[in-house]
């Protein structure tokens, strides 16, 4: 790989070597490279756990930090984006993590042949795609089950705003399991048929293995959707009630890709619930992040020799 944008660009296999990766990082029988490089980690929209998650991998993997604030660079001078990377690679910077707001910001550098473009990272582009949070996801389900085929999941919420759906979407159903969506009808993007169904929230409960809940992108509405958004009805419609925890099987998991508003997509006190796995995701979020990181590391190693 010598760029990691887009996790359904990558092969079956190579999904599946990531997340043995992850794995193997995890519980400490992974070894870590020897070749170190210098990252900068450029946030145009606000995180925490994807930052904090990427800063803590590359501490773990010995990598050199540039700390570029956005706010505070030359792309708030009118600055490109294309401009500011290959400024960075010119000063010896190998690899940039980028979360921006335009979807698919990461298209035109692809093929930008200066020599100077460090390695792109994509940490979240628009409502586009989220691969390292689709990497530890799926490292999450793997850990649990062992396998994707024949797994009934079904991804409810915004589904319109929210990249991690997509990622998740495209890749679940190609690696074998039976995907369905849930949630507002006006938030449902027709493309995503391709993948899956949509249902009601309620319908087959009891069959489902993985309850994906997603976030309402407060950021991403209009301000009129805002305005009316009303956060009981919404969670009484379409979130995580108590009675619909009862009804999941016994061997069911939750997860959200977070921040979580409890007691709009999942009642506060599932969040930490025996089924929730979501503060798992996190921790596995950076081993998933080690196993992107050293990936890079050995491609690019591997055309400099």
């Amino acid at each position: 790989m010598n760029h990691f944008t887009n996790l359904n660009t990558l092969t079956d296999t190579e999904v599946m070597g990531l997340i043995d990766q992850a794995i193997s990082f995890k519980n400490g029988t992974a070894d870590i490279p020897t070749q170190k490089m210098t990252v900068a980690n450029l946030f145009f929209e606000n995180s925490t756990r994807t930052k904090s998650s990427f800063q803590m991998a590359e501490l773990k993997l010995g990598w050199s930090q540039i700390i570029v604030d956005p706010s505070g660079s030359s792309t708030a001078k009118g600055e490109s984006l294309s401009d500011t990377l290959k400024t960075l690679g010119a000063i010896g910077v190998d690899a940039a993590v980028i979360r921006h707001r335009q979807t698919n910001w990461y298209v035109p550098l692809l093929t930008d042949d200066s020599g100077l473009m460090p390695i792109l990272i994509n940490a979240g582009d628009g409502s586009g795609q989220h691969p390292s949070q689709s990497l530890l996801d799926l490292m999450t389900i793997y850990e649990e089950f062992g396998h994707f085929a024949g797994l009934h999941i079904r991804i409810v919420g915004d589904l319109s705003h929210s990249r991690v759906a997509r990622s998740n979407a495209e890749i679940l159903q190609r690696l074998g399991a039976e995907v369905s969506f849930a949630g507002p009808t006006a938030w449902y993007p027709e493309d995503f048929n391709q993948f899956g169904s949509f249902v009601k929230i309620d319908d087959g409960l009891e069959d489902i293995d993985v309850m994906m809940m997603l976030r309402v992108q407060h950021e991403r509405l209009s301000e009129v959707a805002d305005e009316q958004f009303d956060p009981a009805s919404y969670h009484r419609i379409y979130g995580l009630t108590r009675d619909r925890y009862q009804r999941l099987a016994p061997q069911a998991i939750i997860m959200h890709p977070a921040p979580v508003n409890r007691g709009v997509e999942i009642a506060d006190e599932l969040v930490e619930a025996p089924k929730s796995r979501i503060f798992k995701q996190m921790a596995n979020g950076v081993f998933a992040r080690m196993a992107i990181l050293s990936s890079v590391v050995e491609a690019k190693h591997a055309v400099t020799n």
